[in-house]
This record gives C-alpha cells, structure tokens and sequence, in this order.
C-alpha cells in the first residue's frame, strides 16, 4: 500500500510530516508561518515598537528556527502596517564568515578552543554592524539606486563611514558600490580633493614650463633645485592625507578581526572622506568596546533617519559553524561575550537569543559575577522551549489542515481508528517532547502502516496496535539518542 494512496484516500496533498526543519518546510510556511504558536510567544516577541530582549533555550528541533521565521514574518507585517514605526531586522545566524575571518587572524594554527577564547564582544558588535549595514546599503541601493534618499550632512557622513568600513557585499566592487551610495544619500566629497588638485595644477604648470622652456632653448633647469621643491611641497598635502589613511586603514583592518576590508580599499575610502568629517569620530582600530558602542549609536541614528524606530538582532543557529561543529563549550566561548546587560538593554535595540539547551547547564554553574554582568533575570530569560501534549496536538492538526484539499478539511483524529481517541493521542504525543519529533514519529508511522497492507486489501485508518508499537519503538530510539548511544 503506497502512502501517497493513503493521503488521497484522506483527501490530504503531500505527506505534511515530512519536512522536519522549519527553514525548508513548506506546509510551516504556508499556514502555521502565522497561526501555531509557542505559549511564549508573546513574551518572546515583544513589542515591534519598543524592541526588548529575550533569551530561549530550548533542545534540537523544540523550534527555535521557527520562531526565528514567525517574529521576521511578524516584523514585517508591523512595518508593512506601520511604515512610520518601522523596525529594521538584522539575522546573525551563520558565523561560518566571522569565524573563519577571525580564526585565520587570531590563530590559523592553534586548538579552536584557544582560539575563541579570544572572542570578544567588539568581535560580535563588528559582524552585527556588518550584517546590518550591508543589508542597509543594499535596500537603499535597490533598483539601481533610482530611489533618492537624502540624509542630512551627519547622518550621511556616519552611513558613509559604517559603509566603508563594514559594508560587506561582494555583489559589486567596493568602489563604485561606494560612491553610488554617497551620490544617492548626498554625502559630498570634494573638499577633500582639493590636495590632489592642487598637485595637478602643479605639475600642469612644471609640465608647462618645461615643454616652453625646450622649444625656446633659453631655459636651462640644470642645478634649479627650487621648482621640484615646489613641486613636491603642492603635492604634501595629498601624500601627508594619504598616508594618515594607510595608517588609520590598517590599524582598522588589523582591530576587525571578522571584517574582510582591505587596507587598500579603506585608505582609498578614508582619502575621500573630509578631514574635518573624520576628526574625533569612533573607529574600529581598538580592541575594546567602547568605540563600536559609538558606532552601533550612529547606525541606530541612520536608521532613525530612514524611518526605523527600532532594530532588532536574531541570534540562531550557534551551534552549527565549522569551528564550532555543536560542541557545548565552543558554544559557550561563542555566546558568552554576548551576555552582557549593558549590551542587551541598549536603547531601541532588542536581541532574540535562541540558543541550545546545552548552554543553559553552564548558566546554572555560573558565579556571581556573570551573573552581575549578564543580569539574566532581565532578558525575559525562557530556560526551556517546552511544548505539552496539547500543543503538540495542535500542532500536528493544524498541519493535516494545511495539507487537506477536502472539504471539510481533513483532522488528524480521521486518520486513526476509533480506538485511538483525542486522549490517547495527547498521551502518547506529550512523551514526544518537541515538534521534530512529533513530526518523525507521524512520518515514521504513517510509513510503517503502508507497508503493513497491501494496495489489493487497504486499511484506511491506523489502529491502536500499531500506534502503541510504533510509539514504544520510537521512545526506545529516542532515549538512545539522547544518551548518545544511536544516531537519529
């Protein structure tokens, strides 16, 4: 008996316990996207118009990627709703770049854990600010740019300078996609060129005066020393700017240590920039944290000017970057950084923090000192991403409904025999813990039916039998997995 006949006979398109990531599952994001929610839910998303922070921890496959994909779809239907409180979303969700980047600078050769322990919080605030202000650059530039957003001569000054040194796209060169966006926010450039103008009027003149000079004949400059002199104190001012920028360039190149700028591309960046722009503003250059404070308060600024009122950073996926390949304590060395309370409560920005449940073990051990510092009990903290019998119920409903081409739709009480009432469902699925496993178990029993008849004697409905069978297999398993005894 195929399967796909047994979802026919229930009127149901497609097998809806198939898909088990939420980042690839269809049915999620057709319908449950915006309609299953967790119980937290409330507390994790906040209010759009006074971003917060929140803290989950929850085991694999409890939904943490779904929640990650219900609050952007959520964020965007506030801004669609309110597009004069708009909130800007930054997904700092694959640290592959970042890690990469820092490890080959901090210590290509050296055990990962003494790596990252080097991690810093500047390091996070540095790829948070490259993430948002490459997908800032990247909006405005939409469309070829033909949409003029003019900022005043700050805001534009600061948009500028975050875009030189944390714009990130390899979509096109770093020069042109830099001056098209200071020609499309207005940021002015030409009073630094004057340097360099001034060196080519200079040389235009030598040049001058040589050639006149060897067509008339009367001119000897052998052993004149005063013109080169001349000539080269027009062109210090362009040279002294241009190597003040290779130097500021490289110290900023050498303190990002997840940024892929070149000091090249910076220097030739900074050169344009006024000086008067650059005189006491905050750079990247320092292994400390104030200054990328500074930086993340005048991104915040532009973003105001555009028309956000908040900023909201997700933070998912920790324990899956190569250097980090799900082992607990470089997870730790990883997020702990992050556990800061000045940092997770600055004004108009919140943090989603979806982490592992194996992280919240190390919490529990933790002293008095990080607890000071992370002041967890501040951060709308959820110790564990659980889901009750009911829920799971639910959950696996309201996808049978999504599926179902029928009307009335399909339920998911139709496709078990009698025997198998609400109740018994709920008991067995609450032994289940999460949605990934609620949805390997239906996929793994609606299997096991099929092939338990034949397509010349069906049976429609799953009966009690098979239900408890298939249920104490998969406990059995799942058990074994948990104690790292069997792969899943």
């Amino acid at each position: 008996m195929k399967i796909q006949d047994f979802l026919d006979h229930h009127r149901i398109a497609g097998n809806p316990f198939a898909e088990e990531d939420a980042q690839n599952d269809t049915v999620f994001k057709r319908t449950c996207l915006e309609s299953t929610f967790h119980p937290a839910w409330d507390k994790i998303y906040g209010n759009p118009d006074d971003p917060s922070t929140a803290i989950v921890f929850g085991e694999k496959g409890a939904g943490k990627t779904a929640l990650k994909l219900q609050m952007v779809r959520q964020f965007e239907r506030h801004d669609a709703d309110h597009p004069e409180r708009k909130t800007f979303v930054v997904l700092y969700d694959d640290f592959n770049p970042f890690l990469d980047r820092f490890i080959d600078r901090v210590g290509p050769k050296r055990p990962v854990e003494k790596v990252l322990a080097h991690w810093k919080l500047w390091d996070h605030i540095d790829a948070i600010l490259a993430l948002g202000t490459t997908q800032l650059v990247s909006k405005l530039l939409e469309g070829g740019g033909r949409e003029k957003h003019r900022l005043a001569g700050p805001q534009a000054r600061d948009l500028a300078l975050l875009a030189a040194c944390y714009d990130q796209s390899t979509g096109e060169t770093f020069p042109s996609r830099w001056a098209r966006l200071r020609r499309l926010v207005g940021y002015k450039t030409w009073k630094s060129s004057w340097s360099w103008w001034l060196g080519m009027v200079a040389t235009a003149l030598m040049a001058g005066a040589l050639v006149s000079g060897g067509v008339r004949g009367n001119l000897d400059w052998t052993g004149l020393w005063w013109p080169w002199t001349l000539l080269f104190a027009a062109w210090a001012p362009w040279l002294w700017r241009r190597v003040r920028a290779w130097w500021t360039a490289r110290r900023i190149v050498r303190g990002m240590r997840t940024g892929n700028r070149t000091t090249g591309q910076l220097t030739q960046a900074l050169a344009r920039m006024p000086e008067v722009d650059l005189a006491g503003q905050p750079l990247p250059k320092h292994a400390r944290s104030d200054d990328r404070y500074e930086l993340l308060a005048k991104f915040q600024g532009v973003l105001a000017a555009l028309g956000y009122t908040g900023m909201v950073v997700i933070v998912d996926r920790v324990d899956e970057p190569h250097a980090v390949n799900g082992q607990a304590e470089r997870m730790r060395l990883l997020v702990w950084p992050m556990l800061d309370n000045k940092f997770l409560k600055s004004p108009g920005l919140g943090f989603k923090l979806l982490l592992p449940e194996e992280l919240y073990r190390f919490i529990e051990r933790e002293d008095e000192q990080f607890n000071q510092r992370a002041r967890l009990d501040k951060q709308n903290l959820v110790p564990g991403l659980e889901w009750t019998g009911e829920t799971l119920y639910d959950i696996a409903s309201q996808r049978v409904k999504a599926a179902s081409v029928g009307s009335p739709p399909a339920t998911l009480a139709q496709l078990f025999d009698p025997a198998v009432d609400q109740r018994r469902l709920i008991d067995g699925l609450r032994t289940l813990r999460v949605p990934r496993h609620l949805f390997k178990f239906l996929h793994r029993l609606l299997v096991s039916h099929c092939h338990s008849h034949t397509s010349e004697q069906p049976v429609w409905t799953i009966p009690l039998e098979q239900f408890e069978r298939e249920l104490a297999v998969f406990q059995r398993d799942q058990d074994a997995f948990d104690r790292g005894l069997a792969p899943r």
